[in-house]
């Protein structure tokens, strides 16, 4: 079989070469040609606009991810499928974790190296941080991602909303409250921590906006390991410049780098200028396990599709 790793991922395809072995030819592309059909039994890749997959031949479009809003798949030929791969809820969980705790703990109060010069003032000056014990969060969006996170601040002792489409109600194990994300209003003013973990689509663009920003406690903490439309980006900055919200955790981004195009902030609004924000690029799931986990998912989809078997995670199939 003939796969092209088109993008960001082109680098891993000695990677995916090593697991599929013999018998397949793994290409790897920075870009599509600029013209004329692409042709291949399977495509990887995290971005397809539409006039590229109205130019794709292929059976197979394998997402190296879980979202897959960058991907025009109205434009796709008849019959192609499209696939994502999770993997990733692990270590973003983690991240997240450590993002609630870095907000209680306040560690970045206390200078960088405590030697004779710093410790006197230092050991003087020390003020009481809080804690994340009996905190509450709301946790919206809760598939994968939004699960993990949810054990793990069960664990640190924290009270768990899950947001949900429906608010249907879940075991009790994972979270102590399910509520529906039309009633996400009602919870807001007490909750000090806020995970946004749920996919992007229409219903979601948009959907933390001022009015929420402003429901929230002035001391409240926001973690996006979504995607960043999802909150308002003026109403985001406005609400941080104006300590209407406490703090912020960024890992996703507003605007990111292009090839040949100039460069960008990740923002519109100077958001990375503010002291309240945490700016990361795009890391919380970039672990060597995580594209381990990932590709052996991938190449046992490809070696399924090759053998006629049902595909795993299969998200769209052209009409």
């Amino acid at each position: 079989m003939h796969i092209q790793i088109v993008g960001l991922h082109a680098p891993n395809a000695p990677r995916l070469r090593a697991l599929l072995g013999p018998g397949h030819e793994v290409e790897a592309l920075h870009a599509f040609p600029e013209a004329g059909a692409i042709q291949s039994d399977v495509v990887i890749s995290n971005s397809i606009s539409a006039e590229e997959a109205a130019r794709l031949r292929c059976r197979l479009v394998h997402v190296p991810g879980a979202g897959s809003e960058q991907i025009a798949c109205p434009s796709l030929p008849s019959g192609t499928m499209v696939c994502n791969v999770h993997g990733h809820e692990v270590p973003i969980a983690e991240f997240t974790l450590h993002a609630i705790l870095e907000h209680f703990l306040q560690l970045w109060q206390y200078p960088a190296q405590l030697d004779a010069a710093a410790w006197a003032q230092a050991y003087a000056n020390r003020a009481p941080h809080d804690e994340a014990d009996g905190k509450t969060v709301a946790i919206l969006g809760f598939g994968h991602i939004g699960q993990e996170i949810a054990r793990r601040a069960r664990a640190c002792g924290m009270h768990v909303i899950a947001v949900t489409r429906g608010g249907k109600q879940g075991p009790e194990d994972q979270a102590h409250e399910f509520v529906a994300v039309s009633a996400l209003d009602d919870v807001l003013a007490r909750v000090q921590v806020l995970v946004v973990c749920c996919p992007l689509d229409d219903s979601t663009r948009g959907l933390i906006g001022a009015r929420q920003l402003a429901l929230l406690p002035a001391q409240s903490l926001l973690v996006n390991v979504a995607r960043a439309e999802v909150v308002d980006e003026q109403a985001l900055y406005e609400a941080l410049r104006d300590k209407q919200l406490g703090r912020a955790v960024l890992d996703v981004w507003y605007q990111y780098p292009k090839r040949a195009r100039a460069p960008v902030n990740p923002s519109r609004w100077p958001l990375h200028e503010l002291p309240n924000v945490r700016a990361t690029p795009h890391i919380s799931a970039m672990t060597p396990a995580l594209l381990e986990r990932r590709y052996r998912f991938m190449a046992r989809n490809i070696e399924r599709l090759q053998q006629g078997q049902p595909l795993l995670n299969v998200i769209y199939l052209a009409p």
